[in-house]
């Protein structure tokens, strides 16, 4: 059974492409022209030397026949020369392009070893620009690694230190709590305010308020003293007297303190002194005087204080009545 044709197509058939001619037009080099030229120049002498070689032939067989003459045996020499010179230069000319051919092939061969150069440069800059591309891409990966494993360990470290603070505002935040829960309590314990000024809670009457500086506390000493003690004498500017010992209590009441002068206040008088003991010297420039001693006490007044060293203290052996007479300077 014969299969069935298939519908034709509908519609105008599509133009057939023409080559394209290239752009550039073939570049023809010298060394081509060369050869070119010496190729038309030989076959140009192959001719020549055919017909010559005709012309030959053509003298040889009338040289040959029986009604030759001298003229046509000249010829026969004459024709063979001729033959003879076009076959040398023959010779010459297919040298001519050989050497043609040969500079032709030299030059491509040259034409082959620039463009093999050019390629391999072309080739070194694609292969330069290929390795540039894919340091960019491994970068790219690089930094891209490095980016998600560094977020990833800082993402850790930033949740540590978030549980950490954490932690202190939990336990600060219930520390403010329970300081609050207990102001609550204290609120809610204390009575609701009334309205007006609270009244004053009642307290002793203090005694009014004097000026200046309060009196010293009375000590169990003082209450021991005699209620017949002679009063304290007007205080005076300058440095207070120092207080009266239990000792000097005992002193009769009719010594009266010398008057106050200016300067450090002379040493209390001990409770072995004598009452009738007279009155200290005026005071003198320089090293004041040693104070008396309890076996010194009977003597009478010192002589009036002299420049130098001070003399010695009587010894205790002397006796108490007979007055001591006064000694020379020892200086």
């Amino acid at each position: 059974m014969a299969k069935p044709k298939a519908p034709a197509k509908r519609g105008r058939k599509p133009a057939a492409k023409k080559p394209v001619a290239s752009a550039k037009p073939a570049v023809v080099s010298p060394e081509a022209k060369a050869v070119d030229k010496a190729v038309a120049a030989l076959s140009k002498h192959q001719e020549r030397v055919g017909k010559a070689a005709d012309k030959l032939k053509q003298a040889k067989a009338k040289a040959s026949s029986p009604k030759a003459t001298a003229a046509s045996k000249r010829a026969v020499a004459t024709a063979a020369a001729s033959l003879k010179a076009l076959k040398d230069t023959l010779a010459t000319l297919r040298q001519t392009v050989a050497s043609a051919k040969k500079d032709q092939k030299v030059a491509e061969l040259k034409a082959r070893i620039a463009a093999t150069k050019e390629k391999a440069t072309e080739a070194l800059a694609e292969f330069e620009t290929t390795l540039a591309d894919k340091a960019q891409a491994d970068l790219d990966k690089a930094l891209a690694k490095f980016s998600s494993q560094w977020s990833a360990k800082r993402k850790k470290l930033d949740a540590k230190k978030v549980k950490a603070k954490a932690k202190v505002q939990v336990k600060s935040a219930a520390t403010a709590a329970k300081k609050l829960e207990s102001a609550v309590k204290a609120l809610e314990a204390k009575p609701a305010a009334s309205r007006g000024r609270p009244a004053k809670a009642a307290t002793t009457k203090a005694a009014p308020k004097k000026r200046g500086r309060p009196a010293k506390a009375a000590t169990a000493k003082a209450a021991a003293k005699p209620a017949a003690k002679t009063t304290a004498a007007p205080k005076k500017r300058g440095r207070p007297a120092k207080a009266a010992t239990t000792k000097a209590a005992a002193k009769p009441a009719a010594t009266t303190a010398a008057p106050k002068k200016r300067g450090r206040p002379a040493k209390a008088a001990t409770a072995a002194k004598p009452a009738a003991k007279t009155a200290a010297a005026p005071k003198k420039r320089g090293r004041p005087a040693k104070a008396a001693t309890a076996n010194a006490a009977a003597k009478p007044a010192t002589a009036p204080k002299k420049r130098g060293r001070p003399a010695k203290a009587a010894a205790t052996s002397a006796p108490a009545a007979a007055p001591a007479a006064p000694e020379a300077d020892k200086s």
